[in-house]
């Protein structure tokens, strides 16, 4: 069987950030047969069709042909502001552009949302299954993820430590692969 390329876009740019801690624990336990890989989006000029036009940026081609060659989707955000950062949403523009050309169109996606409270990025969350829906990217309905009092769940090396936590995420890894072969 040939691996399945997965890409972990993480929303929040902090090096010690929960949902980065997610996408690394989830890339750790990856299903054999599927490759998961952290892409990151922090280097992604903001979008402006004025420097896409004839000409793009070298990150925006390289990006695209990133998103282009994979399988599927994980998204982990946080919620800043009762939405995605702007450097989640940049990104989901960036691989939608120039118009007609999407490459995120039909890769199957999941999205994880995490924060330090106990709402756990439900506005988030739901906001880019919007931006997703708009870009042709079938995302998982079930089991959602939202991954509340996140600074509780990890010890001092990062490593995810809460058993209940673990088993949630696994059933959700082994949902999301049913998912993606849907697809593929």
């Amino acid at each position: 069987m040939e691996n399945k390329k997965i890409g972990l876009f993480v929303g929040s740019l902090r090096k010690e950030s929960f949902n980065l801690k997610f996408a690394k624990h989830i890339q750790a336990v990856a299903p054999e047969g599927y490759q998961m890989e952290i892409i990151e989006i922090g280097h992604l000029p903001f979008y402006n069709e004025d420097i896409d036009n004839g000409n793009p940026p070298q990150s925006y081609t390289d990006f695209r042909n990133t998103v282009a060659s994979l399988d599927g989707l994980l998204f982990f955000t946080p919620e800043y502001n009762r939405s995605v950062p702007g450097v989640l949403k940049n990104a989901i523009d960036v691989a939608s552009r120039p118009y007609g050309a999407n490459v995120w169109g039909g890769k199957p996606a999941a999205v994880l949302s995490s924060s330090i409270g106990n709402i756990a990025g439900f506005g988030a969350n739901h906001h880019l299954r919007q931006s997703l829906v708009f870009v042709d990217v079938p995302v998982m309905a079930q089991p959602e993820v939202y991954l509340g009092n996140a600074g509780s769940l990890f010890n001092d090396a990062g490593e995810l430590t809460d058993a209940g936590c673990r088993g949630f995420l696994d059933e959700f890894l082994t949902a999301f692969t049913q998912w993606v072969e849907r697809f593929n």
